[in-house]
């Protein structure tokens, strides 16, 4: 799954327990009728995946949706659901113009086309 969006907001990257788990969290703003703030979870070594982002940018973070079962002291089992970032791209770069792609008005024209190369299409 993905998400798509505009960082909104990016955490430092936090341990816990003695045994060093790490999770970093960013929110992604969804670009739709009903914009939606995505909390989405990095954890262990994807934490520094989020070290060259900022916030406003539009990115396309790949997601997995994770749920636990907890029964609490009381004998009552609860559920909760997170969701886990793998992969985040930077959408900018993917966009016209964003590239290495020169733009149109610098292109060189083709001088040197005979009319049996106009149309050499087999149908």
């Amino acid at each position: 799954m993905e998400v798509q969006g505009k960082i909104k907001l990016i955490g430092e990257t936090k341990e816990f327990g003695s045994n060093g788990f790490q999770k970093r969290e960013v929110v992604v703003t969804t670009e739709e009728q009903y914009p939606q703030h995505i909390l989405v979870e990095f954890v262990q070594d994807k934490c520094s995946l989020l070290d060259s982002y900022k916030v406003g940018q539009p990115v396309k973070i790949g997601v997995n949706l994770r749920g636990r079962e907890w029964v609490n002291p009381q004998g009552e089992t609860k559920y909760f659901n997170s969701i886990q970032g793998w992969r985040i791209e930077n959408l900018v770069a993917q966009q016209p113009g964003g590239g290495n792609v020169p733009p149109p008005d610098q292109f060189e024209p083709a001088n040197d086309l005979n009319d049996e190369d106009y149309d050499d299409l087999p149908f």
